[in-house]
């Protein structure tokens, strides 16, 4: 994979707001799917085995990679570009690095905030199927 450097003018590329392309978008919108239906699968097993109340926090993990995914779906921003400095909103979505510092630092702490805000929602939703008397 060649990461080519910014050609202003030719990317949709906005720091913090916007780092893909439809392609990316589309793998992300199948992976937040697939990981939201391990997510009620696991859960719908565990209830099935009569697991205890507490394993099934199991249930946070594909939760949250399904919410992260799906979340940059909505919001055109990869998060794992972000931390590698790159971006592929641009027509031909080739990746592009990222070369200006306040580009990158906005960047990440927009992916920083994602996997935080996602995680506390998955948390909840985790921590209510754990409390669930089934």
């Amino acid at each position: 994979m060649e990461i080519q450097y910014l050609d202003e003018g030719t990317s949709d590329y906005r720091a913090g707001a916007c780092n893909i392309g439809p392609k990316e978008i589309a793998r992300r919108r199948r992976a937040g799917i697939v990981a939201l239906l391990i997510a009620v699968a696991l859960g719908v097993l565990l209830v099935a085995m009569d697991a205890p109340p507490a394993m099934r926090i199991l249930v946070f993990l594909p939760l949250w990679g399904g919410l992260v995914s799906l979340e940059q779906v909505r919001r055109t921003f990869c998060v794992g570009f972000a931390y590698a400095g790159i971006n592929s909103a641009n027509p031909s979505e080739t990746r592009h690095s990222v070369v200006g510092a306040a580009d990158l630092a906005a960047d990440r702490t927009a992916a920083r905030w994602m996997v935080i805000y996602c995680g506390l929602i998955a948390l909840v939703v985790a921590g209510f199927f754990v409390a669930l008397p089934i």
